[in-house]
């Protein structure tokens, strides 16, 4: 049971860490495409989010190989559920580009 729950932690990390990450690439082109220096804004972000979300994987997983699969499927479910939210947004305010990649 303790196993249990110490996973169920780790999922919802993950997708702590996932939303983190993903959400704040979102709001990054976001405001770095209106940007006067966009590289800026995508570099920075790059080190932030990635210097919140290494750190938070070592710390779930504590050297157990488990925990790590756990936080990383958070992490994608995450991915998953932004990229959904920003599309749906997007497709309201009339953002996507029919038949694009967006």
């Amino acid at each position: 049971m303790r196993e249990t729950l110490v996973l169920l932690f780790a999922l919802v990390a993950g997708i702590f860490l996932g939303t983190i990450f993903f959400g704040g690439l979102w709001w990054t082109v976001r405001r770095g495409v209106v940007s006067t220096q966009p590289a800026l804004w995508f570099v920075g972000s790059m080190f932030l989010r990635t210097a919140i979300v290494v750190p938070g994987f070592y710390y779930v997983m504590q050297g157990d190989w488990r925990r790590l699969v756990a936080c990383l499927a958070g992490f994608l479910l995450a991915r998953i559920s932004v990229v959904r939210l920003t599309r749906s947004e997007m497709s309201k305010s009339g953002q996507l580009i029919p038949g694009g990649s967006a």
